[in-house]
C-alpha cells in the first residue's frame, strides 16, 4: 500500500489551517477532476481563491501520525472508488486528497486526522447523491459552502516531523509542489468573497 500511497499522492500537497491544519495531497492534474476556483488576489507568496461549493467523502482517523493517518484514511476512500458502496460504483481519481489535522490538549490519543476525497460535481446535486459507502469503511459525505481560501505554494515533503515547520516556513525541496490554505480569510475583504 506504501508504493501505491505514494504513486497516488506524487506533485502537489496543501497545508490549510484556521482551528484546522489541512494538507492536500492531490494527484498529478492533467487528467483529475479538481474543483474550480478563481483567483480573487495575487501576491508573490500567496493568492486567495474563491471556491464554489464543494463535497468531499471523509475519513476520520484517531492517531498519533499524520503520515500513517493519511495512509490509512486514504486507504478506506480507496476502497470507496473501487467499489466498496452499497451501488459498487467506481470513480476515477479526483485531486485534491486533504488531510486535516485536528490538534487537541486534551487528548492524550493524539490528534484527530481527516481525510478527504474530492467528490466530482455531478454528486453536488440533492437529485444525484454518491452512493453510499460501504458501512465498515466509516465514512461520510462533507460539504464546504462556498469560500475565500488562501493558497501558498512550497517545495518539498509534508512529513510528521515537518508539518508545523512547512506551514510556518515553507521550505523548499526537489520535486514536489505544495500549498498552504487558510479557510477562514474573514480579515481579509475582496470582491467575490462571500461574508
Amino acid at each position: 500500500m506504501e508504493r501505491l500511497f505514494a504513486l497516488i499522492v506524487t506533485l502537489t500537497a496543501a497545508l490549510s489551517y484556521v482551528n484546522v491544519k489541512c494538507l492536500v495531497l492531490p494527484v498529478p492534474a492533467y487528467t483529475i477532476e479538481s474543483p474550480q476556483f478563481k483567483v480573487i488576489h495575487l501576491e508573490s507568496d500567496f493568492e486567495i481563491r474563491l471556491y464554489k461549493e464543494i463535497s468531499w467523502m471523509s475519513a476520520l482517523v484517531h492517531g498519533t501520525s499524520f503520515r500513517n493517518s493519511t495512509k490509512e484514511g486514504f486507504h478506506r476512500l480507496y476502497q470507496y472508488l473501487h467499489g466498496a458502496n452499497l451501488n459498487s460504483t467506481q470513480f476515477f481519481m479526483t485531486a485534491p486528497v486533504l488531510t486535516s489535522v485536528i490538534s487537541s490538549s486534551t487528548s492524550t490519543h493524539g490528534s484527530a486526522y481527516i481525510v478527504r476525497y474530492y467528490m466530482p460535481p455531478k454528486y453536488d446535486d440533492k437529485t444525484s447523491p454518491p452512493p453510499q459507502p460501504a458501512a465498515e469503511l466509516n465514512l461520510q459525505l462533507d460539504k464546504w459552502k462556498s469560500q475565500c481560501i488562501a493558497v501558498r505554494k512550497f517545495g518539498g515533503f509534508a512529513a510528521d516531523d515537518n508539518v508545523e515547520r512547512e506551514r510556518d516556513g515553507l521550505v523548499s525541496s526537489l520535486g514536489r509542489v505544495n500549498e498552504v490554505w487558510i479557510m477562514d480569510v474573514s480579515g481579509f475583504t475582496a470582491e467575490g468573497c462571500p461574508v
